[in-house]
């Protein structure tokens, strides 16, 4: 898996991905969709412009990746808050988590609307796998980069990666590892995310 982003004449980037790429962004963009959670859908009838000035939870998710997600505004993750700042934390998290939450699904969702633009990926005639290159404009291409960083904090979570940790110390895993292929996930989108930034910042 070796995709990275290049710059598009007049803004945005584009990307070659094969099947395989494609299938597995797809797949991460979905699960972390469904571990984001559908949202608060307003009531038949309901006032929309209420729906904006819904109250969100004021506790953090008890989820160590959703924690990862949407941390505390206040304190660090280890930090122990006295009250004031548990007040503080929970009163900004009441009224910004639903738009994160939002936000962040519908970065996923520009993720899958836009592998699925690509059409189907077939083999080539000699049986290798034909790609598709993906091409975002500038705002699909901000909406890419929050879903990669949304998935690689995920994801390492779930791997237990610490900022000390290593890429070279995950990538001697041996291949019988359970967690191997997630940390080839990992560092495939760290590679996709830098390039994309890269893309974005030239």
């Amino acid at each position: 898996m070796a995709g990275h982003f290049e710059p598009l004449p007049g803004g945005g980037a584009a990307a070659p991905l094969d099947e395989v790429e494609i299938s597995i962004l797809r797949s991460l963009a979905v699960q972390l969709m469904e571990l984001i959670g559908p949202g608060e859908e307003p009531a038949e009838g309901a006032d929309p412009l209420a729906a904006l000035f819904t109250d969100g939870p004021s506790e953090p998710p008890s989820d160590p990746a959703l924690a990862r997600l949407f941390p505390n505004a206040y304190g660090g993750p280890d930090e122990v808050p006295d009250d004031a700042t548990h007040a503080a934390a929970a009163e900004f998290r009441r009224y910004t988590e639903n738009d994160l939450r939002a936000r962040k699904r519908e970065d996923a969702l520009a993720v899958v609307r836009a592998l699925d633009s690509l059409g189907p990926v077939g083999g080539g005639e000699d049986g290798a796998v034909d790609g598709a290159v993906l091409r975002l404009k500038p705002d699909e291409s901000r909406q890419w980069l929050g879903a990669l960083n949304d998935l690689r904090l995920a994801i390492g979570t779930r791997l237990e990666v610490t900022d000390e940790d290593e890429s070279g110390e995950l990538l001697r895993l041996p291949d019988s590892d359970p967690r191997k292929p997630m940390v080839m996930a990992y560092l495939w989108l760290g590679g996709l995310q830098e390039s994309l930034i890269e893309t974005l910042m030239a």
